[in-house]
């Protein structure tokens, strides 16, 4: 068996190098914090944080009695910001007591306001 080279008669091809499109980095999130909500009511209370960071609903957030300190908690993650919040206590809507930073809503109330850093 005799085997011989051919020369090839192939043409020459010239290959391109295709880029990989490079993701776009998202931009990044500010990292959210733990904020807690403290409000002074009588032991045996409903109490709920409702705000603009749960769309306002007034059983989104149930707040825990604490009673070694005598006060109902919660607490939420937060990223950096302004929100609005009440408490909801039995059924009635209460700006937070301890918080002089307020704004007048559309109902002729107030909102307390906690700003995150």
């Amino acid at each position: 068996m005799k085997i011989t080279a051919k020369k090839c008669t192939c043409k020459k091809v010239v290959s391109k190098k295709i880029e990989k499109p490079v993701a776009k980095k998202a931009a990044a999130k500010p990292a959210a914090k733990s904020v807690t909500f403290t409000v002074h009511a009588e032991k045996g209370k409903a109490v709920y944080l409702a705000g603009d960071f749960n769309k306002w609903d007034p059983a989104a957030k149930k707040m825990a009695y604490k009673a070694k300190d005598g006060i109902y908690a919660a607490t939420v993650k937060l990223v950096p910001g302004e929100y609005q919040y009440k408490f909801v206590i039995d059924g009635t809507w209460c700006a937070d007591p301890e918080n002089v930073n307020s704004v007048q809503n559309d109902q002729g109330t107030f909102n307390s306001v906690v700003v995150v850093k």
